[in-house]
């Protein structure tokens, strides 16, 4: 029946709009159908205990929620609710057959312009995040308010909020998170409420508890020809009545997820400017890590869907990990004394991989060698640059000068209380000492990172990185053979060394590294 369903609303026939063609796109509780102009949303017949669209009336009902609350920040992209009827060759949007399902009709927004591609794709400014954050601050300023709605900004009703979470999360144990980590997470957020109680009890009183979007992250914003802020929670009040903080913590989280912190910087300052709520840094990391796991166990539950092709469920599967590893990292980063970590390996050991994971965990201030070097040769940091040993952009000059800039890049961050990680060779002692007596001189702890992994890995890997589009690295099999022959290990006098085999998986790998640094 499904299928039929399905195959009928493909059909270009079906719909009152003349388009080209027709995709559908698949989440965990939505149909999708793209048009050349319109996007028609369908809800699945699907009840999770905090949604449930089994019926027919529920599925009526909650798309004219939909509507109605998405034309609070973009009244121009929702169109209204479409009969979805029975006609001889099946579900159509046409005809005066029997009502059999309902759609929101929105407006097709262009996906060049979606704020995550844009993003990935580097064309996202300071202005485009300041200008989100003015408009949801606005949006927080004049969001209703009332007894009903502050009744969810209560501890025990957050409590639940969070339990419920746990418990829909714990089935995927093993699969996307271990029995450690959610325990942990669990205990941290118990601890939290209960030394926090009164700051709840004053942001309902400060009247912080309002109507909120409840979804707010880099998929659902556009920057089009205005900006576009959508897909808000119309099936659960409890989700949409919250603090403001967690309104926000679900971008900013989305944010450091993508390792674009910075950005959230940005957004947060101009937030505050607007709003005068200060108080809202004392609760963003608990929103965060609530946002982390809410988003965790909504990619988790895409492994059940039989409709989902299984590659996707394998993509749902790392991302669902990824966020419930930033969830743990939030809390043991509250561990973590201000700290440099520097990698040591020839090329093609794992370096940036490893880092890149660790800096989103810890949120590390990454910086990387291979960036720094071409940005000071006026070059693209994705522009290959090869050459051979110790030439062009190579050249021991080169490489000093970069060396050099990465020291004074870690100190200015250190000195600010942040901890870094330095992605880069460090194949010779005297750049290594460098950095070492640096992080002596102001005080912070020191470790390096040593990676090593089988030459048969080392060469996939390198000639893998040859024609892969956005590749940073200019490493090359013959080039690591070179290297390798006047490679410095690091001796036994040089502080805290962490050896790491990369050819082991990559969350192993990591959890090595915490748990030698004692906050894991």
């Amino acid at each position: 029946m499904q299928q039929r369903f399905l195959k009928s609303l493909l059909n270009l026939s079906s719909y009152p709009d003349t388009t080209s063609a027709v995709h559908l796109i698949q989440t965990h509780v939505s149909f999708l159908f793209l048009t050349d102009k319109y996007v028609y949303k369908i809800k699945k017949p699907v009840d999770f205990g905090f949604l449930n669209f089994t019926t027919l009336d529920r599925r009526r009902f909650y798309c004219n929620e939909e509507v109605r609350l998405n034309r609070r920040l973009s009244p121009d992209m929702y169109l209204g609710v479409e009969e979805v009827r029975e006609s001889l060759t099946g579900p159509s949007f046409k005809g005066d057959g029997r009502i059999i399902d309902y759609a929101v009709k929105m407006l097709r927004l262009p996906e060049e312009c979606m704020l995550d591609r844009m993003l990935a794709e580097g064309r996202v400014t300071c202005a485009d995040m300041q200008l989100i954050a003015r408009r949801i601050a606005e949006f927080h300023l004049t969001a209703d308010r009332g007894a009903e709605i502050d009744s969810c900004g209560s501890a025990d009703s957050i409590f639940r909020n969070c339990e419920e979470n746990f418990q829909q999360i714990s089935e995927f144990v093993n699969i996307t998170l271990s029995r450690h980590d959610l325990n942990l997470i669990r205990k941290w957020v118990e601890n939290f409420m209960t030394r926090n109680a009164a700051l709840f009890a004053d942001r309902v009183h400060a009247g912080f508890i309002r109507d909120c979007d409840g979804d707010i992250h880099l998929e659902n914003i556009c920057l089009a020809d205005q900006l576009y802020i959508f897909d808000c929670i119309e099936f659960n009040y409890r989700f949409r009545y919250s603090d403001t903080t967690a309104d926000i913590a679900f971008l900013l989280m989305d944010l450091d997820f993508h390792r674009e912190s910075g950005f959230g910087a940005v957004f947060l300052d101009e937030y505050i400017r607007v709003t005068g709520d200060r108080d809202v840094t004392r609760l963003l990391d608990f929103y965060k890590i609530y946002r982390a796991m809410v988003r965790g166990k909504v990619e988790s539950f895409k492994l059940h869907d039989p409709h989902i092709p299984a590659e996707v469920k394998q993509r749902a599967r790392d991302s669902a990990s990824r966020y419930f590893r930033l969830a743990r990292g939030y809390i043991l980063r509250e561990s973590l004394s201000p700290t440099l970590f520097i990698t040591c390996g020839p090329m093609g050991t794992g370096k940036s991989t490893l880092v890149g994971e660790l800096a989103l965990q810890l949120g590390l201030e990454n910086l990387s060698s291979d960036v720094v070097r071409k940005t000071r040769a006026g070059i693209s940091p994705t522009t290959h640059a090869t050459a051979e040993y110790n030439e062009g952009i190579y050249t021991k000059t080169a490489t000093s000068e970069t060396y050099r800039e990465l020291l004074r890049l870690a100190e200015n961050l250190l000195v600010e209380g942040r901890s870094v990680i330095i992605d880069a060779t460090f194949g010779h002692r005297a750049y290594r000492e460098n950095l070492h007596a640096m992080a002596e001189r102001i005080g912070v702890s020191f470790c390096i990172i040593r990676l090593q992994c089988p030459e048969k890995i080392i060469k996939q890997r390198l000639d893998g990185r040859i024609h892969r589009r956005g590749e940073i690295s200019d490493g090359e099999w013959q080039l690591y053979l070179q290297q390798k022959k006047e490679f410095e290990y690091p001796g036994n006098d040089e502080g805290l060394q962490i050896f790491i085999d990369t050819s082991k998986p990559l969350f192993d790998t990591i959890d090595t590294i915490l748990n030698e640094i004692g906050i894991l």
